[in-house]
């Protein structure tokens, strides 16, 4: 397989290991219902679950083998290197392109780097979740934003690209301390990032503080409002933003293990929603009349539109009629306001 960056699109085979190696239970977590996973792959069935994925895909991809669900580098050390094995020998045939995985800041050390880059890992990607030592503290974290530090600076020198995961809406988190979190995140050298909603998931420690009134989840506008102004602020500073919102599992989708916050299936949509309307609000000066045609990027036009229409009704009860049109020459955020 020829790797073309130019031309094609990029793919993870996510292979999950909740809780696998994870000593610090942070009150929000419990990776098995986050995911909707509860069994844990051993490494003699890595092979089958990326030969099954990958007759799923075709060869107009980057297609990485993806670590995630717990603190890959917790694992013993034997045991990472069986599941290494078991994935860069697709490397070496070819078949994928590389390794990703998602772990603690603590779990970061030389030794550790070196078990990485001789199969082949090239992106890490660390769960911060805050920048702030208050909100880590009271989050259970068991890490402190020194552990990120050292822990990044470790990953660059090593060459690897850096993942930086981020929470909003942790015990003790504001929409500054948020930000805050995000700007350092670029500071820090990050190559991508996730920006995640705390939820309170059922059995969680999270859980008996909100039941006890000591924890308040963020309501979903706010939510999606903190998450509009983190996701300008890494786009204007190259950050990739591989996900926003949590993936909706079927624990999560059907209400089993979800006893309270901001989880929304379409959690990004309603962001990017959010994003267009300050666009289109912005920009109507240019409007001659209550008749108007908007043109915006194509991949661009559903959330211009807005989720479940929202931004074209906002339009319509201001008396304007609007016809939005995708042209697919216009750069990701351009628009042109126009009399119809």
């Amino acid at each position: 397989m020829v790797f073309m960056q130019s031309t094609l699109t990029y793919s993870n085979i996510p292979i999950f290991i909740p809780e696998l190696a994870c000593p610090h239970q942070c009150v929000f977590c419990d990776q098995a219902k986050i995911i909707g996973l509860n069994t844990i792959p051993k490494p003699n069935e890595i092979s089958k679950i990326v030969e099954t994925n990958l007759t799923t895909m075709d060869e107009n991809r980057i297609i990485d083998i993806a670590f995630f669900g717990g603190s890959f580098t917790g694992i013993p050390f034997e045991l990472q290197e069986e599941y290494l094995k078991e994935a860069f020998s697709f490397i070496k045939a070819n078949r994928i392109s590389g390794i990703r995985l998602s772990t603690r800041p603590d779990y970061i050390d030389v030794q550790r780097l070196e078990l990485l880059k001789k199969y082949g890992v090239t992106t890490i990607e660390l769960g911060a979740q805050s920048t702030n030592d208050n909100v880590l503290i009271k989050s259970g974290r068991g890490h402190s934003f020194k552990d990120i530090q050292n822990a990044s600076k470790l990953i660059l020198d090593y060459g690897f690209k850096l993942g930086l995961q981020m929470m909003i809406g942790l015990p003790g988190d504001t929409f500054e301390t948020a930000m805050q979190t995000a700007n350092d995140i670029i500071e820090l050298g990050a190559n991508n990032t996730r920006i995640y909603p705390t939820l309170v998931i059922k059995g969680t420690a999270l859980e008996k503080l909100y039941n006890n009134g000591i924890y308040q989840p963020l309501s979903l506008e706010v939510a999606v409002n903190w998450s509009k102004e983190i996701l300008r602020t890494f786009e204007k500073n190259n950050i990739t933003i591989l996900r926003v919102g949590l993936h909706p599992s079927e624990e999560l989708v059907d209400g089993k293990s979800l006893i309270a916050g901001p989880f929304h299936p379409s959690f990004k949509e309603m962001v990017m929603t959010e994003i267009w309307n300050d666009i289109i609000l912005g920009n109507l000066n240019q409007a001659k009349s209550k008749n108007l045609i908007i043109k915006v990027n194509s991949k661009q036009l559903n959330y211009a539109v807005g989720y479940k229409g929202k931004n074209k009704n906002q339009l319509l009860a201001k008396g304007i009629k609007v016809k939005f049109v995708g042209d697919s020459s216009f750069e990701k955020y351009q628009i042109n306001v126009s009399n119809n």
